[in-house]
């Protein structure tokens, strides 16, 4: 039996190796899409939306295939938090943040190229940090480096530490993909998981 090629459209790391826990055999590449903000649009719209761009992106780069575009932003108050790409950066988001509480909006988008289906979702997720030092923001970002992580830590290692609860109706979605939702998505496109 062939199988349907699959496609990430993305170039996070941490994407990747969330997708092969489906062990599933798959490419990927990074998109080129504008990533810009629009004036007045919401953090779960605006996830939904570079999705589906970082999906649709690669179709005629790989016809007839699955592709996977994902996508996360995520807010604490009104402040949208990019990538720190610094220490300085981190241990400045980081501090805004300690006490309150990070939403996370991460959206998939599921193109079956060959079946004609296009299946999107955006799983919200609410961290809320514990109070922090400065000390031990200083100690964490020293230690885990979080400098390309919105929010400034990586749930999936020492970052786990700052948090007070973490609300969310899937775990892996937190670090930007949502798999329980995609293993689904993936079955409705006729991709045998497991």
């Amino acid at each position: 039996m062939q199988r349907k090629r699959l496609v990430l459209a993305s170039g996070s790391t941490y994407r990747r190796a969330l997708l092969a826990r489906l062990k599933l055999p798959f490419e990927w590449r990074a998109p080129e899409i504008d990533e810009g903000l629009l004036r007045g649009e919401a953090p779960r719209a605006r996830a939904e939306r570079l999705a589906a761009n970082k999906a649709r992106a690669l179709r005629s780069a790989f016809p007839g295939a699955c592709l996977i575009g994902s996508d996360q932003v995520a807010v604490c108050g009104d402040a949208l938090l990019a990538k720190p790409g610094t220490a300085r950066s981190a241990r400045e988001q980081l501090e805004r943040c300690a006490g309150r509480t990070v939403d996370f909006f991460t959206a998939a988008c599921v193109i079956d190229l060959e079946g004609g289906l296009a299946q999107a979702h955006v799983d919200h997720t609410a961290v809320r940090l514990r109070r922090l030092s400065s000390e031990q923001i200083e100690r964490y970002v020293a230690v885990d480096e979080p400098y390309d992580c919105a929010g400034a830590f990586k749930a999936e290692s020492l970052g786990i530490a700052l948090f007070e609860r973490a609300d969310s109706s899937d775990p892996t979605a937190l670090i930007g993909l949502p798999l329980i939702w995609l293993a689904a998505a993936l079955t409705r496109a006729g991709i045998e998981v497991p």
